[in-house]
Formats: structure tokens, sequence, C-alpha cells
């Protein structure tokens, strides 16, 4: 069975809340700052990964990601 991909949103804050995007069987909402060395910061409940704008491309390549996620 395949793993699928992480989800990711690409982000122009460095500051965003997460709560699993699902209703009542998302996770509770969680305040996260992108971390300024990596360009991005994970979801300790879901592990979407939010992704600092400017270096969206070359973070996701990184990652064997693309944009069109």
């Amino acid at each position: 069975m395949a793993i699928s991909p992480p989800e990711f949103q690409i982000t122009s804050a460095h500051r965003v809340a997460c709560d699993g995007g699902e209703g009542a069987l998302g996770h509770p909402r969680v305040w996260l700052t992108v971390d300024p060395d990596r360009g991005y910061v994970e979801c300790p409940y879901c592990d979407k990964l939010y992704v600092e704008e400017d270096r969206a491309q070359a973070i996701l390549a990184s990652m064997g990601l693309s944009q069109a996620g």
C-alpha cells in the first residue's frame, strides 16, 4: 500500500492556525509559528505542513512534492 504525500498549505503568514480541517473529525485548534530557518512548520496533530510562500518551491522540491500538490 502506497503512503500518500503529506498535505501542505503555502502561506505568507508566519503564524498559522490548524484544526485538522474536518469539522468534528478534526483536532483542537493549535497556533503554529513557521520556523524561519526551515521555512515551514508541521502540525503535531495531523502532520499538515505550512510552507513559507517565498521559499515554497525549493522546500517542496527538497521533500519530493510539487506545488500542484
